[in-house]
């Protein structure tokens, strides 16, 4: 009989794994653990990035375990050490950072991960964050729940542009990027796309061009690139200074991409409107950090793909590799595949 260990949290819960599966495993043992994010901010733990919970509960709780299904559970050369039983460790996060790849593959363990569960929640938040970074609603908010009503906002000089009949510049054209030019294009945007991956006929009706022109050409600018060696940095302060005057850019990726101090530069020097920011060099964002007192600033705490429909989405992707690990077939999102082909 096949033990399965839910490692849910307090997003993806345990009951939404048991009740994606239930009907693909049903002589199944389940097993629960619940690790604490988000109440507990997650983090490192040994040599693994951004996960929850400790070694010392994951090797308990996965004792017999052939199938473990988490969002923010770590796997680490110690837990694999520990857990021989172990065969599938499935990840129900866009890319399985919590998880230390070489040597699950070393121990013949397939990690597999969940793409696109939050791409809708987060093209929604970043055209919010847009609309909201434009029309300044935070600060006009707080003025308002301090007892002050300023009409001045409604200065030429103290208002942004919309979205209609604007150029909204998007870096990156994956899952999220293609929902955001979607929306967009709804409100009446221009879209241009900066993506050396992206053909341009899955691009079109936008029109794809380098990034070096896209920030020139684009009132509205966001990020939905890959973190990765090659895109760390990539709107440096150069390219950041080719942004038009009155520009608002948005960033819902990931906090390497870009140079946040370049932005903060060009928002107290009026050449930017505003920024928008769901993700940060350092998180949590650190007691004093200069985003926090830079007018034009609006910032939410790393909360883009935070929907019902993602955790759905999370626990049914999970499911779905669980019932082709038990019925021998490919694993869709297989982050080693070397390891099926292995055999194991």
């Amino acid at each position: 009989m096949t033990t399965i260990l839910l490692a849910g949290d307090h997003f993806v819960r345990n009951a939404l794994f048991a009740e994606r599966l239930r009907p693909v495993a049903p002589g199944a043992t389940l097993r629960e653990l619940t690790l604490p994010w988000p109440v507990e901010p997650f983090g490192p733990i040994a040599e693994v990035r951004e996960a929850s919970g400790t070694e010392d509960q994951l090797i308990e709780a996965l004792d017999g375990a052939e199938i473990c299904v988490t969002q923010m559970a770590p796997l680490t050369e110690r837990i694999l050490a520990a857990s021989p039983q172990l065969r599938l460790f499935c990840v129900s996060r866009g890319g399985p950072v919590n998880a230390n790849l070489v040597a699950a593959t070393r121990h013949k363990v397939a990690v597999t991960s969940a793409p696109g569960r939050n791409a809708t929640a987060t093209a929604e938040h970043t055209v919010a964050l847009m609309l909201a970074a434009a029309r300044r609603v935070p600060a006009t908010h707080g003025d308002l729940a301090a007892g002050t009503w300023r009409g001045d906002y409604y200065r030429y000089e103290s208002v942004g542009p919309e979205l209609a009949d604007s150029t909204v510049g998007i870096v990156g054209y994956g899952a999220i990027g293609s929902r955001v030019a979607r929306i967009v294009r709804g409100f009446g945007a221009r879209v241009l796309v900066a993506d050396p991956y992206a053909d341009p006929g899955d691009v079109a009706p936008a029109e794809r061009v380098e990034l070096p022109e896209l920030m020139r050409r684009s009132a509205f600018v966001t990020v939905h690139a890959r973190a990765t060696a090659e895109t760390a940095g990539l709107l440096s302060r150069e390219l950041i200074g080719l942004l038009p005057p009155g520009a608002v850019l948005v960033n819902c990726a990931r906090g390497s991409l870009l140079d946040y101090e370049a932005v903060c530069d060009a928002l107290d020097a009026g050449r930017l409107f505003g920024a928008a920011f769901d993700v940060f060099p350092e998180e949590p964002v650190p007691a004093g950090s200069r985003l926090t007192r830079t007018p034009g600033v609006v910032m939410t705490p790393h909360l883009a793909g935070a929907s019902k429909q993602t955790a759905h989405n999370a626990a049914d992707i999970v499911a779905g590799e669980v019932s082709r690990y038990l019925t021998g077939r490919p694993l869709a999102h297989c982050a080693n595949p070397e390891v099926l082909g292995a055999g194991s």
